[in-house]
């Protein structure tokens, strides 16, 4: 084959690699941040973008779970009710329960 022939080979490869999908990639997981006894457990997650995190409040009253850059916010999550949130930002993101401010984590996206 020819040089030419060979690369419009490997476009065809290629392109229908795509219209299949593409190359694969890891599923995103699903991680669980436990609020209880006025404290988020783990204190800090690591996650990959893409990964979703899920508050679970189990104390009798509501929190939060807010970034100190606001780019997230659950607002109010009442006793026994969960928030999710998709992480989609790289970067250390602290945040904070507003009704409870000694309450604090750090949620690090990778």
């Amino acid at each position: 084959m020819t040089r030419i022939a060979l690369r419009a080979a490997a476009a065809s490869v290629l392109l229908a690699g795509l219209a299949l999908g593409g190359p694969r990639t890891a599923a995103a997981a699903t991680h669980t941040v436990t609020i209880d006894a006025m404290a988020y457990a783990p204190a800090t997650l690591r996650v990959k973008r893409g990964d979703t995190v899920v508050w679970v409040n189990k104390d009798p009253f509501p929190h939060t779970a807010t970034a100190a850059d606001r780019s997230f916010d659950s607002r109010e999550i009442a006793p026994g009710k969960r928030w999710s949130h998709v992480a989609r930002t790289a970067g250390t993101h602290p945040y904070v329960c507003t009704l409870h401010p000694t309450m604090k984590a750090t949620l690090v996206v990778e």
